[in-house]
């Protein structure tokens, strides 16, 4: 069992189009974030021994995240940010969790981005041929979401951050799916914490809770839909998802520079405490509504 951090290829790679309109916006971004040193780490969802979902014309979920990861990282690098790393885990599942959350602990990172694609519950299954296969799939829903955890050290910034990839997800006409809200969905019933960016809460996901960096889980969109399997390795669909996520970086490195700027510029106050006269009675505190508290 091995695990690889892809190594950056500056050389391949290429900037990503569907970039926003707002220069303005990335150039203020850019005065303030210094995106050589800050490390996305952008882990590919599952393993080869254990792909994770199957889509609706048979291919493991493993290569569609392998894929975009990879396309992502090239974005970013090419961005500016030379330190994103493409985390890449081998083995079973919950060795494989285990695993890649201790190295992102160890590299250290500033963020962590987990790229996964999504499926739904066995109960919404339905069997169909394709090239000769038996195969299921489920046109019921389609769309990405976004996951975080309120037990991450750093829930704020996770939560900060997914907004800002939803948002700039949504700027490029791509929707999130609403059916984690669903009754339905049983055990995988998700709380919906951002409805305008599509952001839920999923506490218990290792990737999300143990990791000490902000981090964010993102399904890029549903491979057991029939419709949306295809789009999710269209060089198109691509292209706008690793520009939302490079735009959102930008954005997330910006503001978390210019908090700790303003952090550093507020003056410290420091308060010296006044003897009192030796034999003196303390004055009373004095509560919000003007009268006395009650000293006993």
């Amino acid at each position: 069992m091995a695990l690889v951090v892809a190594a950056p290829m500056l050389a391949a790679t290429a900037p990503a189009s569907g970039e926003p309109a707002n220069k303005a916006a990335l150039a203020a971004d850019d005065l303030l974030c210094r995106r050589a040193q800050f490390r996305v780490v952008v882990d590919v969802g599952h393993t080869s021994e254990a792909p994770g979902a199957t889509s609706a014309r048979g291919v493991p979920e493993y290569e569609f995240n392998l894929s975009l990861a990879r396309r992502v990282e090239q974005a970013l690098i090419a961005a500016g940010f030379e330190r994103a790393v493409r985390l890449i885990t081998d083995g079973p599942a919950r060795d494989g969790l285990h695993r890649r959350v201790a190295h992102a602990n160890n590299l250290p990172a500033d963020l962590f981005l987990s790229i996964h694609h999504d499926s739904v519950p066995k109960a919404f299954l339905q069997d169909w041929e394709h090239a000769g296969n038996q195969l299921r799939f489920s046109d019921r829903f389609k769309g990405h979401s976004i996951f975080v955890s309120n037990a991450n050290r750093r829930q704020a910034d996770s939560l900060q951050f997914a907004r800002l990839l939803g948002l700039q997800l949504k700027a490029r006409g791509l929707r999130y799916t609403p059916h984690y809200t669903k009754a339905e969905m049983g055990r995988r019933r998700r709380t919906l914490v951002d409805a305008e960016a599509g952001v839920y809460r999923y506490d218990r996901l290792m990737v999300l809770r143990a990791t000490r960096m902000p981090a964010v889980l993102l399904e890029a969109g549903s491979i057991v839909n029939r419709d949306e399997e295809p789009l999710a390795v269209a060089p198109e669909r691509q292209a706008l998802v690793s520009a939302a996520v490079t735009s959102a970086v930008a954005q997330f490195c910006a503001a978390r520079a210019e908090a700790t700027s303003v952090a550093r510029k507020r003056p410290r106050v420091l308060h010296a405490a006044r003897p009192e006269a030796r034999g003196t009675t303390p004055a009373p505190a004095v509560n919000g509504s003007g009268q006395a508290d009650r000293v006993e």
